[in-house]
C-alpha cells in the first residue's frame, strides 16, 4: 500500500473536493482518499503509481503536484479505518436485525400495515449494511458498486411493499392497535435515532457510509410517521390512517433509493 500526499492548489471548497472524488473514482487502485481543505492537500491510499493519479487530476485544472510518495504508514492508517467502520457497521446492523424482528412481530399482533412495513425497511437496512460490511477495505470503485446494489434492492422493496398497500387498501376491514402501533414506533425511534448518530459521528464520506445514512435518515422520518398513524387511528376510529402511511413509508423506501443510485454514480 501506498501513502501519497498531493498539493492542489485550488482547491478551495468542498465541491471541488468533491469534484476530485468524483474523478478519481474510476481508479480501482485507490483504497481511500483523505482532503485537508485549509491546506490544499490530497492523501490516497493506493496501490501502484502516484503517477496515475496525478493525470486523472490534469483535466480539472486545480494545479496539482505530487508532495510524497511512501510505503507502510498509508497502509496502518487505512486498516484503522477499515476497522473503524467494520465496527460501526456491525452495531447498526445488531439494532436494524432487532427491530425488524420486533416491528414484524408487533405488527402482525397490531394488525398494522405501517408498522409490518416499517420492519420490512429495517430488513433493507440490514441487507444494506451487510453489503456496506462487504465493501469496507475495497476500492473507492466497488464501494460505489456497493451503494448502487442497495439502491436498486430498496427499489424493489418499495415497489412490492406499495402494491401490497394498495391492495389491502380495497380489502382491509379490521382496525389496527394504535396503543402498540405508538409504543413500539417510539422504541424504533430511538433504535433509528442511535444508529444515525453513530453513523453521523464517524464523518465518513464513502458512498457506501453515505448510503447506510440515507437509508437511517429516512427511517426516523417513516418512526414519527408511523406514531402519527397511530394517533390518528386513535381519534378517528379508522384503519386508514394506518394503510396511508404505509404507502408514504414505501414512497420514502424509493426516494431514499433514488438518491442512493445518484450518489452512486457521482
Amino acid at each position: 500500500m501506498q501513502k501519497s500526499v498531493f498539493h492542489i492548489s485550488k482547491m478551495d471548497c468542498p465541491s471541488e473536493e468533491q469534484m476530485i472524488r468524483m474523478k478519481l473514482s474510476a481508479i480501482e487502485g485507490i483504497h481511500a482518499l483523505e482532503f485537508d481543505v485549509p491546506n490544499r492537500r490530497m492523501t490516497a491510499y493506493h496501490h501502484g503509481s502516484a503517477d496515475e493519479i496525478l493525470q486523472a487530476l490534469v483535466p480539472l485544472n486545480f494545479i496539482s503536484c505530487l508532495e510524497s510518495s511512501g510505503l507502510s504508514i498509508g497502509q496502518l492508517a487505512d486498516n484503522a479505518q477499515d476497522h473503524k467502520e467494520r465496527n460501526l457497521l456491525w452495531q447498526v446492523l445488531a439494532i436494524n436485525l432487532f427491530f425488524f424482528v420486533f416491528e414484524s412481530v408487533s405488527g402482525w399482533l397490531a394488525g398494522s400495515m405501517g408498522l409490518l412495513a416499517d420492519s420490512l425497511d429495517m430488513l433493507a437496512d440490514s441487507l444494506v449494511y451487510g453489503m456496506a460490511l462487504l465493501a469496507v477495505g475495497t476500492t473507492v470503485a466497488r464501494k460505489k458498486l456497493t451503494a448502487r446494489a442497495a439502491g436498486y434492492l430498496q427499489l424493489v422493496l418499495a415497489i412490492w411493499g406499495f402494491s401490497e398497500v394498495v391492495l389491502r387498501f380495497f380489502g382491509w376491514e379490521d382496525m389496527p392497535d394504535a396503543g402498540l402501533m405508538i409504543g413500539v414506533s417510539l422504541l424504533a425511534l430511538a433504535g433509528n435515532a442511535l444508529c444515525l448518530y453513530l453513523l453521523q459521528k464517524s464523518k465518513s464520506r464513502e458512498a457506501h457510509m453515505q448510503a447506510s445514512m440515507i437509508f437511517t435518515s429516512n427511517d426516523v422520518i417513516m418512526n414519527l410517521g408511523v406514531i402519527a398513524a397511530g394517533i390518528l387511528t386513535l381519534l378517528t376510529h379508522s384503519a386508514y390512517p394506518d394503510l396511508i402511511i404505509g404507502l408514504i413509508v414505501f414512497g420514502l423506501v424509493a426516494r431514499g433509493s433514488v438518491k442512493i443510485l445518484q450518489l452512486a454514480k457521482q
